[in-house]
């Protein structure tokens, strides 16, 4: 079964940011879900919670596979992680009709290209409710100023390997986000120079 790492080690701060943000009752769709861990992770913890996970084609089978063998143990009163759906962020048609009171995603925007990093908010503007939050796990940079050595080094794997991928600037994304009626509510720090960026759409 596919599994990372990284997600056993940033559940718990993640979630403390859902304690505090989330609705009671809500409903979120995460984008690039991996592995699943999060998504089990979150609806074993936060009651009430209906929980969409979602990664593009190829990843629907190793996501499923988690969600089927794990999602539905020990979920918490009321919530349930949804079977996996295919979306790729650059297909407008591919994205869910919605409303949704969240979307989520964690450690995708260093890896997806500026045009795809672009579809995101713009999808996501789209599929949430009025009031909805957008909520961006991840290292950001500030003003083309890294906040730690290990995120500059990390920025420059990325982009030996793939010019089109790199850890993303707030300044941009909050430039995005506006552009789609999405206003930054919040920017908190989390463990490892991580952090989550939060937007919240308007009505």
């Amino acid at each position: 079964m596919l599994y990372s790492p990284a997600c056993d080690r940033n559940a718990a701060p993640i979630l403390a940011v859902l304690r505090q943000w989330l609705p009671a009752g809500g409903t979120v769709l995460e984008v690039g879900s991996g592995s699943g861990q999060h998504g089990v992770a979150f609806t074993r913890q936060l009651a009430q919670l209906i929980w969409q996970p979602s990664e593009r084609s190829e990843g629907v089978g190793p996501l499923q596979e988690r969600i089927d063998a794990e999602g539905a143990e020990h979920a918490a009163p009321g919530s349930r992680l949804l079977p996996a759906m295919a979306l790729d962020v650059l297909e407008a048609h591919a994205w869910p009709a919605g409303p949704y009171n969240a979307v989520f995603s964690a450690n995708t925007a260093h890896i997806m290209g500026e045009p795809a990093v672009a579809a995101f908010f713009n999808g996501s503007a789209g599929v949430l409710a009025p009031g909805g939050l957008l909520l961006l796990y991840g290292p950001f940079c500030d003003n083309g100023v890294h906040t730690a050595e290990s995120n500059a080094a990390f920025d420059a794997h990325l982009r030996s390997i793939d010019p089109a991928m790199g850890v993303r600037d707030s300044r941009d994304l909050n430039h995005l986000a506006k552009g789609k009626g999405l206003e930054p509510v919040a920017d908190l720090p989390l463990p490892s120079n991580n952090r989550v960026l939060i937007w919240r759409r308007q009505p």
